[in-house]
């Protein structure tokens, strides 16, 4: 399996329900925005098909779990799927991202042992110190850095700071970013520590794709 750290520079998260602002159908929003991300070097994609306004049919929802694993795949970017490990490993998607409340850790630890990478959100450090040295997560996530939308019930922001605080204690995981994260901050969160970023609006709103993927990535 791949070196996280390698593909957290830029993670893009995203269903449908984040693409409802364009005219074609939730499908056709969604992997018109996928494909250009890729494009343009997102270097991780996790399908979060979540709220009210997603899709709610499971064998829709399956469908386009398969196109998004092969835009994925020819693009060579590792396919996350959220909160679905029966999905991802019926689909053959790379990992699976879960929060706090999904399930239990080592309940998903035990499902995807050596079939699935397994990434974690986290809003504290006790929630990151509780799985700090558990080795079947193979990332964790920390946030929501600033505000945002995308998520119905958000977790209190927690600032970059969180990010640099997190590396002062010793943790030396790889470490992604989330929340409200635009480009004007990203090598900030960076040079915290954090191995990368993931958006959602970021991305998924921007009037030109392929630039807002290029000015999200590590520059040089």
């Amino acid at each position: 399996m791949q070196n996280p750290r390698s593909f957290l520079k830029l993670y893009l998260v995203a269903g449908t329900q984040d693409c409802n602002h364009l005219s074609g159908t939730p499908e056709q929003n969604l992997l018109s925005v996928l494909e250009q991300a890729l494009a343009a070097g997102i270097t991780c994609f996790q399908l979060r098909e979540k709220g009210k306004n997603a899709i709610q049919d499971k064998a829709r929802i399956e469908q386009l779990a398969v196109q998004c694993r092969d835009l994925c795949r020819h693009y060579q970017v590792p396919f996350f799927i959220d909160d679905n490990i029966e999905m991802a490993l019926a689909l053959g998607a790379d990992g699976v991202h879960i929060g706090q409340k999904d399930m239990p850790v080592e309940e998903a630890a035990d499902l995807c042992r050596g079939k699935l990478m397994l990434g974690l959100s986290n809003n504290t450090w006790a929630e990151i110190e509780k799985n700090r040295n558990n080795p079947d997560l193979s990332y964790f996530a920390i946030g929501p850095i600033f505000s945002t939308q995308s998520k119905e019930q958000p977790n209190p922001t927690v600032g970059i700071d969180t990010v640099r605080a997190i590396r002062e204690k010793g943790f030396d995981r790889p470490l992604v970013a989330i929340g409200g994260i635009k480009a004007d901050a990203a090598d900030t969160i960076r040079a915290a520590g954090a191995d990368g970023i993931a958006v959602i609006t970021a991305i998924t709103h921007a009037s030109d794709i392929g630039e807002a993927v290029r000015s999200l990535l590590p520059q040089a």
